[in-house]
């Protein structure tokens, strides 16, 4: 008995200690949780998760997948690159051009594309196309198609091509603006040649600019891409990234690697900023581009403090052009960007992506903080790098136009430093026929089929013609005289 009773009394006990020690814990925490979820409930600075026990579902690719491919197409080309060798001694005794003899240089690549209309317009990018000699489609039924460029655009890394189909699928176009941080896409293309892949991630970050487009006078770079962690390797560029209600929301142009291939990070076109460009090339032929006449840049902690700005927001205007539309709008030097149109714009990328959307002759409202801090909106009338409102009429436009060049009447002062009295120069080049002969900008063509060339609309109708051998004399830029052999 009294052995039961000690028993007894030693399990009352083991049970009282450890109660003794709760109890004197809870009144001296205050509260009955960890210390963890005391410090949770207590601190009003921390943000509190809000747990539900239902876990989100897992978005279902595969509507948005099948509907994708439809759209998207493969793209090969094949490379063709000509040059002229000399024969001093025939061009003795014949003339120039004389006893030449012509080399080939053949080579091939392959892309993406995207259909965007029934009639067989198609969206790729320009680094695919350009120097193409030739360009052929296949679709997702495996039918094949030759295609033509109907435009370029460098700035963008965009052209439009076309073929001759009817009752194609063309992708549905969503608003890319609406692409959040973290939301679900999906690649479209034929990576490596393997067609028809689609890969999945999400969107990383936006209005991303990486430095990939060359620059040049011709050509201002216009980068604002979305981020992901889709992969996509060559052969990708050019096709879709999609939502997954399969709409299309950027064109994939690069990638960030050191070996070439995916190492996850990947980047695409806007959708918004596609869809202008794209109409552009295809009602005019060449982009109508707006510019605010402003040189800006991002604002870091360094220029915050040494321009004494008020906010790490928004880009900084450093110089005003003289007659640009920002300068008759009030901008002036020192005063920081914050919006376009109502929207913020964080960083030069983003704000040349809103520009990028607008054409000459558009308005839009800019919001700036002035050099006092003061909040302001001025209404900006955007122009053209020529200073004009007014956009380039496309017949105006094709007498100035041919196989992929645009030229240019040369200046008095040019006549003189070329010592000629003819002559046209090229003042731009894209891809096409010209470009992939290694013509450059800045050449001068002097004379088609020994002929002078006396203004850009006789150069532009003998270029344009369906067929016929073409021999051009041109004198580069260090003033020496050459010889260029083709066909039509």
């Amino acid at each position: 008995m009294n052995k039961n009773l000690k028993n007894f009394g030693l399990g009352v006990l083991g049970g009282i200690i450890p109660l003794g020690v709760y109890l004197s814990v809870s009144m001296f925490s205050g509260t009955h949780g960890s210390t963890s979820e005391r410090i949770l409930a207590d601190n009003q600075y921390i943000r509190k998760a809000n747990y539900t026990e239902t876990a989100p579902l897992v978005p279902d690719f595969v509507d948005a997948s099948e509907n994708s491919v439809q759209s998207v197409v493969h793209v090969t080309t094949k490379v063709v690159r000509t040059q002229v060798q000399r024969d001093p001694f025939f061009e003795f005794f014949y003339g120039p051009g004389a006893g030449g003899r012509e080399f080939k240089q053949y080579g091939s690549g392959s892309g993406s594309g995207v259909i965007v209309s029934q009639d067989g317009y198609i969206v790729t990018n320009n680094h695919v196309i350009a120097e193409a000699s030739e360009i052929e489609v296949i679709l997702n039924d495996n039918s094949k198609y030759t295609a033509k460029i109907i435009g370029t655009d460098p700035s963008t890394d965009l052209a439009v091509i076309k073929i001759d189909a009817k009752n194609l699928r063309p992708m549905i176009i969503g608003n890319s603006d609406d692409l959040k941080i973290g939301e679900w896409v999906l690649a479209v293309g034929n990576p490596f040649n393997l067609t028809n892949t689609v890969t999945a991630g999400i969107v990383s970050a936006k209005a991303r600019n990486i430095n990939i487009i060359d620059k040049n006078n011709q050509n201002i770079p216009i980068e604002s891409f979305i981020q992901t962690d889709a992969a996509v390797n060559p052969g990708n560029s050019g096709g879709a990234l999609v939502n997954t209600r399969g709409e299309l929301v950027g064109i994939n142009t690069a990638i960030a690697s050191q070996t070439g291939s995916y190492t996850g990070y990947s980047f695409a076109i806007p959708a918004n900023l596609m869809v202008k460009v794209m109409s552009d090339l295809i009602d005019f032929g060449i982009v109508q581009r707006g510019f605010l006449g402003v040189q800006i840049s991002d604002i870091s902690q360094e220029l915050k403090e040494k321009e004494n700005l008020k906010t790490t927001r928004g880009v900084y205007v450093g110089t005003v052009t003289d007659g640009g539309g920002a300068e008759k709008a009030g901008i002036k030097n020192g005063d920081v960007i914050t919006k376009i149109n109502g929207k913020d714009v964080t960083s030069v990328a983003a704000l040349q992506e809103e520009i990028g959307k607008k054409r000459p002759g558009d308005k839009v409202a800019v919001t700036i903080l002035n050099s006092r801090g003061e909040e302001q909106v001025k209404e900006v009338v955007l122009r053209n790098s020529k200073g004009d409102t007014k956009l380039v009429d496309k017949e105006i436009l094709s007498k100035s136009y041919a196989l992929g060049a645009t030229f240019e009447p040369l200046s008095d002062k040019e006549l003189k430093e070329y010592n000629t009295t003819y002559g046209v120069k090229i003042s731009s080049l894209s891809p096409g026929k010209l470009k992939s002969l290694g013509l450059e900008e800045g050449m001068i063509i002097t004379k088609i089929n020994e002929t002078p060339v006396k203004s850009v609309e006789q150069l532009t109708a003998e270029l344009n013609k369906k067929s016929g051998g073409v021999l051009l004399e041109i004198t580069g830029k260090n003033g020496r005289k050459d010889y260029v052999g083709f066909g039509l």
